[in-house]
């Protein structure tokens, strides 16, 4: 019997992962990628000899011990590969010349919080045992590589029981963001610097979750970045004989008799296949390939009400310089400088300073790459947009404002600048097609949390979209997950037995 044909919109993570497992288990497969290179937002861009990494900061499942390091083996995606573990998340320096090191040690990290404010120290205690607590409770390989749909009665319950232990761990942080858990701090440094550290509105569960993470080094950086992950998974399907068509941006999925049966590009071309598979952006996937005929109300309340990711702008330089007075930081030094700055008519009072002096592979000898990231308002630069030289414009000026700045807390450095990039939300937008510009999809709330976004839509045979849009919190791993889930449900559906083995 001929093998069914499966039709994949995005070369991201999710729909290279959903490639790879399919072509496992005998599918035929197409990807329709609108860019020339694969991975999405996982993404690298060159200038001038400089590397500009544009996504992985940290990466789960870079260890054994981690259930997604199975997936990332699978996909080809981390063998050979050397991982850098952090010993510090980020700096916070204070005007004063003081420092709080968020460690990832929770004895180490409870020890420099104390230092800065002592009389803090039962919400200190409490934050390092959490973490302590988190970076012990290991996930079950089940919990991860089978989809929920899969997994039975008995296997949900189950699931269910093995996270009692996480549950009262974390307790009430469940339904906290980040800025209402530093309330819990009232020593005005630490309270900032907790107010600092995660973007506004997101779950209080992300700094321990990430620290545990790191602790228990199942969460590191793979060296080469973005586009060289993205590479590896893209070798591995083609290994396995898949099809990918770059530049070829889907305009339309076909649907005759409620049943999604192709996908017709900008080109006009046509596309024929068993199955359609949206892995881009869930927005146009909804609003514009279907044209709106088979979103659900709770789908469109999605879009109309949850908060997403802030789009961000991001402000670059190859720097003739080595940081060797740096540890590698995942999220790198934070600081007021003298003056506020303003970005595309917001202010921000901080900066935070990524300095990847950690990835050789991203600057020339001698050199490194620095990055300044700020949320931003999609609006605004659609707006500046409308005048190409003004938009250029305000492009330079966040970029000489940001360089004035970062002066103040690595001084001689402007004199030492070999390269300067700026992307805006617009860039993100027109390379990625994702909505608004966004880095990821819906922000990890405590709204969002237990939310179970569907995989299908009403009434549409044959369909199924998966990738960050269907995962609040976004991220590699849900995507590389996504792609081994979809395999398994189209697997069971058609009879055959699921198999995946390690490249």
């Amino acid at each position: 019997m001929e093998p069914k044909r499966v039709l994949i919109i995005g070369a991201g993570i999710a729909g290279l992962s959903a490639g790879c497992y399919l072509r496992m288990n005998g599918y035929g497969t197409q990807i329709f990628e609108l860019h020339d290179k694969p991975g999405g937002l996982c993404t690298s861009w060159k200038r001038r000899g400089y590397t500009i990494d544009g996504c992985i900061h940290w990466l789960v499942g870079t260890a054994p011990s981690s259930p997604f390091h199975r997936i990332w083996r699978e996909l080809g995606a981390i063998q050979g590969r050397e991982i850098v573990y952090y010993d510090e998340f980020a700096r916070y320096e204070l005007p004063d010349g003081r420092t709080i090191h968020f460690r990832v040690n929770p004895d180490e990290l409870a020890a420099s919080l104390k230092e800065i404010g002592p009389e803090d120290s039962e919400a200190i205690d409490e934050l390092a045992a959490i973490i302590r607590k988190m970076a012990a409770l290991q996930q079950r390989e089940d919990d991860i590589l089978v989809p929920p749909e899969l997994r039975g009665f008995f296997g949900r319950i189950g699931g269910l029981f093995r996270i009692l232990p996480l549950m009262r761990v974390l307790g009430p942080l469940f339904k906290l963001d980040q800025q209402s858990y530093a309330e819990r701090f009232t020593n005005p440094e630490l309270h900032e610097a907790m107010t600092e550290i995660f973007p506004k509105g997101i779950t209080a569960l992300a700094l321990p979750m990430t620290l545990a993470g790191m602790h228990a080094r199942s969460t590191g950086y793979p060296v080469g970045g973005s586009l060289e992950f993205a590479r590896a998974i893209e070798k591995r399907y083609t290994c396995l004989g898949g099809e990918i068509a770059y530049n070829s941006r889907v305009a339309e999925i076909l649907v005759e008799n409620d049943t999604a049966v192709g996908v017709r590009l900008e080109d006009g071309t046509e596309h024929r296949g068993d199955y359609v598979v949206s892995a881009a952006d869930g927005h146009s996937t909804f609003f514009k390939l279907l044209g709106g005929r088979y979103s659900s109300d709770e789908q469109r309340r999605y879009f109309e009400e949850m908060p997403i990711f802030d789009p961000l702008v991001f402000v670059a330089f190859g720097v003739k310089r080595t940081f060797d007075e740096l540890p590698p930081l995942t999220s790198g030094v934070i600081f007021r400088p003298s003056e506020p700055l303003e970005v595309a008519g917001r202010t921000f009072e901080h900066l935070t300073v990524i300095v990847e002096n950690f990835d050789p592979t991203l600057a020339p000898p001698g050199s490194t790459v620095i990055k300044v990231m700020f949320g931003s308002d999609y609006g605004w630069w659609r707006a500046k947009a409308a005048d190409r030289r003004a938009y250029l414009e305000a492009k330079d000026e966040i970029a000489r404002q940001v360089l004035e700045r970062v002066e103040e807390r690595f001084p001689g450095i402007g004199s030492q600048v070999e390269m300067t990039d700026v992307a805006t939300p617009l860039t993100f937008e027109r390379y990625t097609g994702n909505w608004q510009g966004g880095m990821e999809g819906w922000m990890m709330t405590p709204g969002s949390l237990r939310l179970r976004m569907k995989r299908t839509v009403p009434g549409l045979r044959n369909f199924r979209m998966i990738g960050q849009w269907v995962s609040p919190g976004g991220g590699l791993p849900p995507a590389g997950a996504d792609g081994r889930h979809l395999a398994m449900i189209l697997c069971k559906r058609d009879g055959i037995k699921f198999h995946a083995e390690e490249a």
